[in-house]
């Protein structure tokens, strides 16, 4: 059975966004240096066994055009499309869309931290995505520069993973909350670890429509300048089990 326990953010006027329940858990973050792939970067390791202490809600899917314009009351994406996820969106923005989303629903709203984003994309998996570890099967599973066409994509078309996740590889890069730092891995703390120490970018992950199949694997990571637009991102939210009653 794909996925757990669910929760339903109600915006308003009939507009949802559908959570699910990713509990407490250790896995191994980051990938090998055998890892079969050219985009992989010594970002990406030192392997390690991380323990996420507290379950949380994570989007079944990417923050959709919808969503965002009826809680902030813009659209700055490039492909339209009610379904189709968000994009030009700046860190600053995504974090904005979280504060407001949170007051409206009186639940601590977030972007999610990368341990607790590549936690839920592997679901459980060791592999480079979460469904294996060949390229040629990506395409069941999300948009990415060999068969998106150029463009984004309706939310949600593609396969799930094993929690139940829609888009976690390719479609749009999604916002995590941690500032990026390229010797993260090496120094940070092996439970519920978040780099809060300021640098220059946050982080980005899950690959996207335009780029090949090694950037959308579930360990590649990289930062980009936390106010800027230009590098299309979206973004999908996190609830922490528990906040703002039950």
């Amino acid at each position: 059975r794909k996925g757990g326990k669910t929760m339903m953010l109600t915006l308003g006027k009939g507009v949802k966004m559908k959570l699910v329940r990713i509990p407490a858990g250790k896995f191994v973050m980051g990938s090998p240096k055998t890892e079969a792939s050219r985009s992989r970067r010594d970002d990406e390791g030192p392997q390690r066994q991380v323990t996420i202490s507290k379950a949380f809600y994570m989007g079944v899917t990417e923050v959709t055009q919808l969503q965002y314009q009826f809680v902030t009351g813009k659209n700055p994406s490039k492909f339209t499309g009610p379904r189709n996820p968000v994009e030009q969106v700046s860190w600053d923005d995504a974090t904005a869309f979280c504060t407001v989303l949170s007051k409206k629903t009186r639940r601590a709203v977030r972007l999610p931290t990368e341990a607790q984003w590549e936690y839920a994309c592997r679901a459980g998996t060791k592999t480079r995505f979460s469904f294996g570890k060949e390229d040629k099967d990506l395409a069941a599973y999300g948009w990415y520069k060999a068969n998106s066409g150029g463009k984004t994509h309706p939310v949600g078309q593609k396969k799930p993973n094993a929690a139940g996740l829609y888009d976690m590889h390719g479609n749009v890069w999604e916002w995590c909350r941690d500032w990026y730092d390229k010797d993260f891995y090496a120094n940070a703390k092996n439970v519920d670890p978040e780099n809060t120490t300021a640098g220059s970018a946050r982080v980005l992950r899950g690959g996207s429509w335009y780029g090949g199949p090694g950037y959308c694997r579930a360990a590649f990571r990289r930062g980009f300048t936390a106010g800027d637009r230009r590098f299309n991102g979206g973004f999908r939210v996190v609830v922490v089990s528990g906040s703002g009653g039950k």
